[in-house]
């Protein structure tokens, strides 16, 4: 084992990791405090890192739960089988469900229920459904939840309309009649089940029919062996197994990660009282139900058992410290690389300290392959692939990996190519933006190529001077570079003037830009022998073309500027007359 493997202690796991403080989630709808609230809502919350599981309750008064009381597992969200009672201020509260200590019961938020104003609809008969034949002389009646109804009544006959079992029978909120006495065998049964509330029903509702079947015995329902219902710290590969059942053909098994989602395994049909190994995620609740059957049909309202697996990897809250526990490592390896197409080979290396690396290509959704392991990886071309990195931990099982991973694209890619730069004089200051082509992503730094990089192309507001700039592909392919040395005397110095008394072009000095503020500080003129024949206030009119009052001739001459930052430009100009 590598002197980075971590071992798990069974008292407390791992205090020097990152802590997190647990904390109680917020109500996301109804907002709390919110008023006229559908009864037909949806109760939904925030999720909250390292909890496995949560219980709503709901009541009419603070924590209390007269109205609903339900674990909903992972889940973030619960729709009342029943609804809400309207014109009722309800408290919702929401505990916290953990394997490794006490719950924590958040505080209630309240909100209040809308007026309903109308009859309920129609329900749909849900069981037996409507038209089936070979039903059990012991099946229950089941029917649909009808929105805003607060009580339900059923009639049930031999015949149309007929009503000589059950008359218009109230079951109160109810959504299952049990008949005193099994059904006939071989007989067709009309039943009518009709909603109402405080403001009548919309009735009559349609009429359904179902056909027993021979008289025959249903097997019972059965309990689970191992895991027992309840259980905790469940192995992540165990074996399900249940109490056999006298009579039974088979057995239906319903697997979910929520009370009310099979995402595991679907009424799938089995002949023994066990199952293969599965894979369980950890730090995890799991909802299992099995159903018992036979040529006779399937056993009556068999309840749903619960167990929940090893904390694993996490994130899960340390029982002692309270700390967040997460022994997946951190992935930084970047979401994009380049095949460098100056490269025959192009290899990549991991960015991160782990016991073990494999790199996958991905080559359609839901489908991947393995192509090496270890820390170096030589991509074999563009594409899709993803890194993943894990490390191993010793637990009460035994080794068990923790792993990460970041999908990433390779991309071609190649050293820019600087094709100009457009420099632009300002107020004593510059703007330089750089042109560049080729097969890549590029950044931009200033003066040092080892950065800060930006995305963007432009340096502006940069004092007059002389730049080196950088270009760097970010997938890695190359940086190049150009110097940039902004001529000023293209810019501001005329290249001739006329002092001949017309009144055009009679002194010569800096063109001061469009911003209006000058960047010179000081001129000098000189002639063609070096001689120093006037100095020009950058704030006059300028340089008259005289020297002591007498005029100069027409000829070449020389000046030399210095900027407010001490930068000297130098250039020459035509005296003509």
């Amino acid at each position: 084992m590598k002197m980075l493997k971590k071992l798990l202690c069974a008292a407390g796991l791992l205090a020097m990791l990152s802590a997190q403080a647990q904390e109680c989630p917020q109500l996301l709808s109804p907002q709390p405090g919110a008023v006229d609230v559908p009864v037909t809502t949806t109760i939904s919350w925030e999720g909250i890192v390292g909890v496995p599981g949560y219980s709503l309750s709901l009541g009419t008064t603070p924590g209390d739960n007269d109205i609903l009381n339900v674990f909903v597992g992972p889940a973030t969200s619960h729709t009342p089988t029943l609804g809400l009672p309207e014109t009722t201020q309800i408290y919702a509260t929401i505990t916290l469900f953990f394997f490794n200590q006490p719950n924590i019961v958040c505080d209630s938020f309240v909100f209040t229920t809308e007026d309903v104003t109308t009859p309920p609809p129609c329900t749909q008969l849900q069981s037996p459904a409507n038209g089936a034949t070979n039903v059990p002389v012991a099946s229950n009646i089941r029917w649909n939840n009808s929105p805003t109804a607060t009580g339900y009544r059923i009639s049930l006959g031999t015949t149309p309309g007929g009503v000589e079992l059950v008359d218009n029978l109230d079951l109160m909120n109810a959504l299952l009649f049990d008949p005193p006495a099994d059904l006939d065998p071989d007989t067709v049964y009309y039943v009518r089940i009709t909603p109402y509330n405080e403001n009548g029903d919309n009735g009559p509702c349609e009429e359904y029919s179902f056909t027993t079947g021979p008289l025959a015995t249903l097997p019972g329902c059965t309990t689970m062996v191992s895991p027992a219902n309840g259980a905790f710290n469940v192995s992540l590969s165990p074996q399900l197994e249940w109490n056999p059942v006298a009579g039974a053909d088979g057995y239906r098994v319903s697997i979910g990660s929520t009370p009310l989602q099979n995402d595991v395994l679907d009424g799938v049909s089995l002949d023994t009282n066990r199952t293969d190994v599965l894979n369980f995620e950890p730090n995890s609740v799991y909802f299992i139900r099995i159903v018992p059957f036979n040529e006779a049909g399937e056993a009556l309202d068999c309840t749903q058992e619960s167990f929940s697996t090893i904390l694993g990897c996490g994130p899960y809250f340390e029982a002692l410290t309270g700390e967040l526990i997460d022994l997946h490592p951190e992935v930084t390896f970047p979401e994009s690389v380049g095949i460098c197409l100056d490269n025959p080979a192009n290899t990549v290396s991991a960015t991160d300290t782990a016991d073990g690396y494999r790199w996958y290509v991905i080559e359609s959704p839901g489908r991947e392959r393995l192509l090496a392991t270890g820390p170096d990886f030589e991509i074999p071309g563009e594409g899709t692939y993803r890194h993943e990195i894990f490390n191993v931990y010793q637990g009460p099982a035994g080794e068990f990996e923790c792993s990460s991973s970041r999908e990433f694209t390779a991309v071609s890619s190649e050293a820019a190519m600087i094709r100009d730069t457009d420099v632009r004089l300002g107020a004593g200051v510059i703007r330089i933006e750089v042109l560049v082509s080729g097969t890549g992503n590029y950044e931009f730094a200033l003066g040092d190529a080892a950065g800060p990089y930006q995305d963007s192309n432009v340096f502006s507001g940069l004092p007059l001077d002389s730049y080196r700039i950088f270009v760097r592909d970010k997938n890695g392919c190359g940086i190049s570079e150009v110097l940039v040395e902004p001529d000023l005397t293209a810019e501001g110095f005329p290249n001739f003037f006329t002092p001949n008394g017309d009144g055009r072009n009679d002194r010569w000095q800096f063109i001061v830009p469009e911003s209006g503020i000058n960047p010179v500080r000081e001129i000098s003129v000189f002639d063609r022998y070096g001689n120093l024949v006037a100095r020009v206030d950058p704030q006059s009119e300028g340089w008259d073309g005289t020297r002591l009052g007498s005029p100069l001739p027409a000829s070449d001459y020389w000046y030399r500027a210095v900027d407010n930052q001490g930068g000297v430009v130098t250039g020459h100009f035509t005296l003509k007359r």
